[in-house]
């Protein structure tokens, strides 16, 4: 799970607990003008992952970690898709962040006063 907080003009993405382990991160920070959209979008969340380069994948149990496709790198953090948001990138490393907060409409509400 990522609990994230919002410092001057970035955001931070706090990786939690055992996590940090599975996703090998503990936290990533990008600034506010690099984030294109925050959206949910289940069938997304259903597709192919990827490569996953490092990080952990169990089939219907967690994602979490480093995964190239096609239309680029994206961090993952997730066990339960019903609680996952997705962050569009710019100008980074990673394309896109999904991951799974405590509060998805909360999530997306920090990110819409920004």
């Amino acid at each position: 799970m990522v609990e994230i907080h919002k410092k001057e003009d970035k955001f931070i993405f706090e990786i939690k607990g055992m996590h940090k382990l599975w996703a090998f991160k503990s936290q990533l920070e990008i600034p506010k003008a690099h984030i294109l959209k925050v959206h949910r979008d289940f069938s997304v969340i259903s597709e192919w992952k990827g490569f996953r380069m490092p990080g952990t994948y169990v089939p219907y149990l967690i994602t979490a970690g480093t995964f190239y496709a096609a239309d680029g790198k994206t961090f993952w953090d997730v066990m339960n898709k019903e609680k996952s948001i997705i962050v569009e990138l710019k100008d980074e490393d990673y394309q896109q962040l999904i991951v799974e907060v405590e509060n998805p409409e909360e999530a997306m509400f920090l990110f819409s006063e920004a």
